[in-house]
């Protein structure tokens, strides 16, 4: 696949905040308000528990009157209720937004992968991907919430809780605030780190992902190769730096908060110094004290999840950066605005001209011309390197070529809707991948409307109904990680039941009968054969027996034709094709 560099993405156009607000949570403003609501009453408990604290010390403690114990106990009772109720409701509100936004960012982030060119997977690991669609959206979700409460809970504690502190003395307040101001610069020093580094952190664990996602992949290769302490050693070293990450990210983080400790602790100590001198002096009463000193103490937790919130922030904000920059980016590949009719491909010559294509710096095709008939079976050969495969690429629009043009019945690709270009081939690879579902699934991808006549006659013909005896479930068997519960052979006979089953009007066929014994090789090629009649056919072989009945033989080398031609005339030309012939046979024609 061409290799593609990535496009560089845009910053989002509206703060991250705002932007998050209009794509995923607008659609439950009404229980983003509930939740709102329940959190405020749930913080504004605090400031009434603490103005309770008055007249519990003044009426109660200190003048005796017991009548007074009832309405202040049962007013505490009442506010310890409504906490308890509030304080569930709204975080099972808060649930049901958190985890529907963040799916349906997960699918949004999935549609716009499934959308993009062939070339960034190649410079994107499929661990790394996961990581943005899993991890990061995950992190989003968990730090969202928690954002949402110090707004809606924690603020307005303090709010209510200020209030009665400067309501019983607006000078202990002073005091105990006064060393607030200091916090700004080292907050906002921390906020920027905390942005960065968790940015890196995301990347790390992308390519965490990624060597987990290859491990697994290649165990065989692993235990065959005895790589695993070579691999463990890879695994750790990344661990290892996410490890020291995670650690001086925690310090940092925990550093606002503690530093908010220190400064409410010296607003403590001022307090105590000026409201014990004027509790002794009697300008004020032992419940006015009781009553600030449990309003500033409540107030302690809520500023220090305030403070925590920074950090809180830049790492969703870190976070919400790379999903945002993985939407914004643009597909390289597309439908145009306004696509070509799309002519009727069983009658329709496919073409390239003068097609030049380079992966980075290494260039593929070099000015490569050739035609496949309608109708006829075109074979393409040539050493490893010579862009066969990147032929198919082309045809299908995986892959856009630098310089040339690709055409179906004279119309360029370029031209054409994606789905209805791509609806138009039929293809079985040498690497038959299946999915890790069932076979039904795996051959059937999806449609619905086969009925069952039709898929037996199809598992007949690719022979898949010669190895389901064998199976436990038969076609509702599972095909393992990758297909990794069946042979090369047979993962090989589902992908031609696959392409049977399709009965598009273009064949191609990347060495399709590669995995398969002898005697299923004649089978197949036969039920391909009679498949391949009234259609157009692209075969890449290495095997030259299975091509002597092409119409058309062409010989690719470093990008270019260098010889076409039926089987006999490439014989008799004693070219290319010839020598490749008497490699495999020996001169036997």
């Amino acid at each position: 696949m061409r290799q593609t560099p990535s496009p560089k993405t845009k910053a989002p156009s509206a703060p991250l905040l705002r932007r998050f607000w209009r794509d995923y949570l607008v659609h439950y403003r009404g229980w983003m308000i509930l939740s709102l609501c329940l959190m405020a009453i749930e913080g504004s408990t605090l400031g009434a528990l603490s103005y309770l604290l008055k007249p519990l010390f003044d009426q109660v403690f200190v003048a005796g009157n017991a009548g007074a114990i009832w309405w202040v106990g049962l007013g505490i009772f009442s506010l310890f209720i409504i906490r308890a109720v509030t304080s569930v409701s709204y975080r099972t509100v808060l649930a049901r937004i958190s985890q529907k936004s963040s799916s349906q960012m997960q699918i949004d982030l999935l549609r716009h992968l499934l959308g993009l060119e062939s070339g960034f997977y190649q410079a994107n690991p499929p661990g790394a991907l996961i990581e943005r669609v899993q991890g990061d959206t995950m992190a989003v979700q968990n730090v969202w919430s928690a954002i949402i409460t110090g707004a809606g809970r924690d603020i307005v504690a303090l709010i209510a809780l200020f209030s009665v502190a400067v309501t019983m003395a607006p000078k202990w307040t002073f005091l105990a605030l006064i060393g607030i101001p200091l916090l700004v610069v080292p907050t906002a020093m921390a906020q920027r780190y905390i942005r960065r580094k968790t940015k890196h952190m995301r990347e790390q664990s992308g390519d965490r992902a990624t060597r987990l996602d290859e491990v697994f992949h290649g165990i065989n290769a692993v235990k065959l190769n005895r790589m695993e302490a070579y691999q463990m050693g890879r695994y750790q070293g990344i661990v290892k730096r996410i490890v020291r990450a995670e650690i001086k990210l925690m310090a940092i983080r925990s550093t606002i908060p503690a530093m908010i400790d220190i400064v409410t602790g010296l607003g403590f100590f001022l307090v105590l110094l000026v409201g014990g001198r004027d509790i002794i002096a009697g300008d004020k009463t032992v419940g006015e004290f009781m009553s600030f000193f449990s309003a500033m103490s409540l107030a302690f937790q809520p500023m220090r999840r305030l403070g925590n919130l920074t950090g809180v922030w830049q790492t969703a904000a870190a976070n919400l950066t790379r999903i945002y920059e993985l939407l914004d980016r643009p597909a390289a590949i597309t439908s145009p605005a306004k696509p070509a009719k799309m002519p009727e491909a069983r009658t329709a010559d496919l073409a390239l001209s003068d097609v030049h294509l380079s992966y980075g710096d290494t260039k593929v095709l070099n000015g490569l011309t050739l035609t496949a008939k309608a109708g006829q079976m075109t074979a393409l050969v040539g050493p490893s390197g010579a862009g066969k495969s990147t032929v198919f690429h082309l045809l299908t629009r995986l892959i856009d070529p630098d310089q040339g043009t690709v055409t179906l019945g004279g119309v360029p690709v370029t031209d054409l809707s994606l789905p209805d270009l791509r609806s138009a081939f039929s293809s079985v690879s040498q690497d038959a991948l299946l999915f890790d579902e069932t076979l039904r699934e795996n051959i059937l991808l999806g449609r619905n409307d086969v009925d069952e006549a039709h898929l037996e006659q199809v598992l007949q013909v690719a022979h898949v109904a010669d190895f389901l005896p064998q199976l436990a479930d038969g076609l509702n068997s599972p095909a393992g990680p990758r297909g990794s519960n069946l042979s090369g052979g047979q993962r090989q006979r589902v992908a031609i039941a696959r392409a049977l089953l399709r009965d598009a009007p273009i064949l191609l066929l990347d060495e399709a009968t590669s995995a398969l014994d002898a005697q299923s090789e004649r089978a197949v090629q036969t039920a391909l054969d009679t498949l391949s009649r009234g259609r157009t056919s692209i075969v890449i072989a290495h095997r030259l027996s299975t091509i002597r009945d092409a119409d058309q033989i062409i010989v690719l080398d470093q990008g270019r034709v260098v010889e076409q031609g039926t089987h006999d005339d490439l014989l008799a030309q004693n070219g290319a094709y010839s020598n490749l012939f008497k490699l495999q046979f020996g001169g036997d024609a």
